[in-house]
């Protein structure tokens, strides 16, 4: 096994680079005819750039629902289908947990402490903003909680689906080990799961059309007196929050367990490079088992069990992507952040993190689904996608070191053994 996993990942690596550099040059090209549409552009672009936008934000809801549906439901229901496997399981979603809460904890600190501006928006817009900030933040939680099965799916309310999927997902859970039924319902969730990843790459193929609608609606409020403001800041932020959860928090972390972060470093750095790449902690998979196993000498059983989960809840910059853009955004959409706000999406931000799919841009597409969800405005999501590729690299570099922790850890827990 150990060899086939060291062979995969060595044998995509130029298609990976040649496939990223295609990628970015697609961002700039529709950045730039974007600004061009949306600033000298006549009637006829700028409509159809309204319609592109509003045609990804529709595709942002459809593809992001059921992905987060499938992808909690069968994470839950793999659970028991090991009885060996509890200890282990326990050990890993408490780290995952804890590892998860402090990342997004961290993220709220820094919002508070850096205070991003405001987008300034144009007079006209203000009744519309109104209309949003009219609405208190105790209704929209009382609405997450559903009361029929389709309406959260049909609706695009994301919280509601998250409560959802944990109920089935726990439930398929509890059936019987081996069943015929349990047997049937995970396998038709995880074919599910596959054939919407298939469809995500699709839309990441067709994404430059939205990147230029997104852009050229954008630069068109710009034209009419938008101030960008704070946007740096916000990326400040953002960026910020990974680099110290990575080089500070899961460092002392792992010294609080006894474990040299060095050396877990240098022995997963194989790991860390092709996540940077390729920005799925998903594909990136088979190689962090590699190094865990060959480089750590963490014990089968665990790497085996705890990185594939890992992989699927815990992701560290996700979550404090999703708390800081959420955030920032409906305070531009004229929302008041309370500190109680902050609080409630430290929680809001981890569970979202916790459904969130391992693979390019899985953050950006849930962040921009549960804002849509809320009927927040997104026309600023356009300008962070094109950056979003950068971000997504360090984010995915940080959810499969903090992977590498927690395996590093329950390692440390049930078989005394650290690198």
């Amino acid at each position: 096994m150990s060899a086939a996993l060291n062979a995969g990942p060595m044998q995509q690596g130029p298609d990976i680079n040649k496939g990223w550099i295609i990628t970015i040059v697609a961002y700039f090209v529709a950045i730039a005819l974007g600004v061009w549409v949306g600033v000298w552009g006549g009637e006829v672009s700028n409509s159809v750039a309204a319609f592109l936008s509003t045609v990804f934000i529709k595709l942002f809801k459809f593809i992001s629902i059921p992905i987060i549906s499938v992808s909690i439901i069968s994470t839950l229901a793999s659970l028991s289908e090991s009885q060996d496997s509890g200890r282990i399981f326990k050990h890993t979603i408490f780290y995952t947990l804890l590892t998860t809460l402090l990342a997004a904890g961290l993220a709220a600190i820094l919002y508070v402490l850096f205070s991003p501006a405001n987008v300034a928006m144009p007079a006209e817009t203000a009744p519309a903003v109104a209309g949003i900030a009219k609405h208190s933040y105790l209704e929209y939680v009382q609405s997450v909680i559903p009361d029929n099965f389709l309406t959260p799916f049909q609706t695009a309310n994301v919280l509601s689906v998250l409560l959802i999927s944990l109920a089935v997902g726990i439930a398929i859970s509890k059936l019987p080990q081996n069943s015929k039924p349990k047997e049937v319902i995970y396998n038709f969730v995880v074919a599910c799961q596959q054939v919407l990843f298939i469809m995500v790459k699709w839309l990441i193929v067709i994404l430059p059309l939205g990147i230029f609608g997104f852009v050229a609606s954008l630069a068109q409020e710009l034209s009419s007196g938008i101030q960008l403001g704070g946007l740096a800041t916000y990326f400040i932020v953002v960026v910020a929050a990974n680099l110290i959860q990575m080089f500070i928090v899961l460092p002392a972390f792992l010294l609080v367990k006894g474990i040299n972060p060095l050396k877990v470093a240098k022995g997963m750095f194989p790991a860390l490079a092709v996540a940077f790449f390729s920005k799925s902690s998903a594909g990136t998979l088979p190689v962090t088992m590699a190094s865990a196993e060959n480089n750590l000498r963490i014990h089968p059983e665990v790497s085996r069990f705890v990185l594939p989960i890992c992989t699927t809840i815990n992701m560290n910059g996700c979550a404090a992507f999703i708390l800081i853009t959420v955030v920032y955004l409906m305070q531009n959409a004229g929302i008041e952040i309370t500190p109680m706000t902050l609080v409630i999406w430290v929680f809001i931000a981890t569970i979202a993190a916790i459904g969130n799919a391992g693979v390019p841009m899985g953050c950006f597409f849930l962040s921009a689904s549960l804002l849509a969800s809320m009927n927040v405005p997104i026309l600023l999501m356009g300008v962070i996608l094109p950056f979003y590729a950068v971000v997504d690299m360090i984010e995915t570099t940080l959810n499969v070191w903090s992977d590498s922790n927690v395996a590093t850890a329950v390692n440390k827990d049930l078989f005394n053994q650290a690198p």
